[in-house]
């Protein structure tokens, strides 16, 4: 017993000592830690430089008009102005009508011509809760979503929409195929909460569409709207609810010259005023399809103005929200390879609406409100310029 208590003593004693010697190196630790800094800042002290002011340069040549610039080259090498000019059409009533058309050149070419009413852009809604627009996009609306009046009246309150697009989904037949009434108490109270434009863009059945539009055209009144789409299968009978109350249409065929113009003419031959035809050419998005668009619209527009074929002097509208953020690539997360969601599909939407703005879209219709603050931006850039 008397054993195990002097090994116990010394084993306390030999920890003790331990311990003294474990402080010794720490405080040396620390003493040799400061003498570290001291000769760091001695030896290795930081001077501040002088600041470095790099003078601006002046830009070697300062912007000059195209008339000034090629004065000494003869117009007729660089100019090519034509006599005919687009129709213009009316949407709307009253003071916040809005014209769309009226240009007698390529879009931007103001070197020859004018852009009588410049490009307008018209913000989407639908007469349904979206199911599958993504949160970058769904959480500027997602409070109204549950009523389209709302939604409509945020998008001109809030966002300046210079004119609504209702799209009436859910009554294809397809998809919820909602009835006529569901129809006519949407449009009604859309048309009630906003004091811009409309235009009611049926489901694109052709069936369908007449059940619905005949029966909406009656709840307009005076603010007037533009009904649509107007197809090769049902253009009798809603070019005649056109006519009846006087309300421009959305002429749409598969991306083609010839179909456009074939569609304009028999809506013109049963009656129906050119300047109250508005062409759909059924655009695609940024990489689906834009080349093939952006080629078949310049032709369109090259025959309309230099080549006088009136069947085609109708303004554009280009339905751009819905094909752009249908595809694949605005629904993907943010990822490192495809950056973040949301700046992605503003850049897909905006590019998209200016590649087609540049082959002649006179109505754009858009959905994200950053897209359409972009090109309002670059489109009244180009307009001052």
């Amino acid at each position: 017993m008397q054993n195990e208590k002097e090994i116990l003593k010394e084993i306390i004693n030999i920890l003790s000592e331990l311990r003294l010697g474990i402080e010794s190196i720490s405080e040396g630790i620390k003493n040799l830690e400061e003498g570290i800094k001291k000769l760091e800042t001695e030896l290795f002290r930081a001077k501040k430089e002088p600041e470095i002011i790099i003078a601006k340069p002046e830009p070697k040549y300062k912007y000059r008009p195209l008339s000034e610039r090629a004065k000494s080259i003869a117009e007729n090498l660089y100019k090519e102005v034509t006599t005919e000019r687009i129709r213009e059409v009316v949407i709307g009533k009253g003071e916040k009508a809005i014209k769309i058309g009226g240009e007698n050149i390529l879009s931007f070419y103001f070197f020859e011509g004018e852009m009588k009413n410049g490009i307008k852009i018209a913000m989407e809604i639908l007469d349904i809760k979206p199911e599958e627009w993504p949160q970058s996009l769904a959480k500027y609306f997602s409070d109204v979503f549950h009523d389209p009046a709302l939604w409509a009246k945020k998008c001109v309150d809030v966002y300046g929409a210079e004119a609504i697009c209702l799209y009436l989904q859910g009554t294809d037949p397809n998809y919820l195929n909602l009835d006529v009434n569901h129809a006519k108490e949407v449009v009604k109270k859309v048309k009630d909460a906003i004091d811009v434009p409309l235009i009611i863009w049926g489901s694109g059945n052709s069936e369908k569409d007449i059940k619905i539009l005949k029966e909406v055209v009656e709840l307009i009144g005076e603010k007037g709207a533009v009904i649509g789409p107007v197809l090769d299968t049902n253009y009798r009978t809603l070019g005649a609810i056109a006519m009846g109350y006087d309300l421009p249409v959305i002429a749409s065929t598969p991306i083609d010259v010839n179909l456009a113009k074939q569609l304009n003419i028999l809506l013109e031959n049963m009656g129906l005023s050119l300047d109250r035809i508005i062409i759909d050419p059924s655009i695609g998005a940024l990489g689906y399809g834009i080349e093939y668009a952006y080629s078949v619209m310049e032709r369109i527009r090259i025959a309309a103005l230099y080549h006088k074929d009136t069947a085609l002097q109708s303004p554009f509208v280009c339905a751009i929200g819905r094909e752009v953020w249908g595809t694949k690539e605005t629904q993907l997360p943010s990822d490192e390879v495809f950056g973040d969601q949301e700046e992605r599909g503003i850049l897909m939407e905006a590019i998209t609406a200016v590649v087609l703005a540049l082959a002649g879209g006179d109505l754009l219709i858009m959905r994200h409100p950053k897209a359409i603050e972009l090109c309002k931006s670059l489109f009244n850039t180009l307009s001052e310029a």
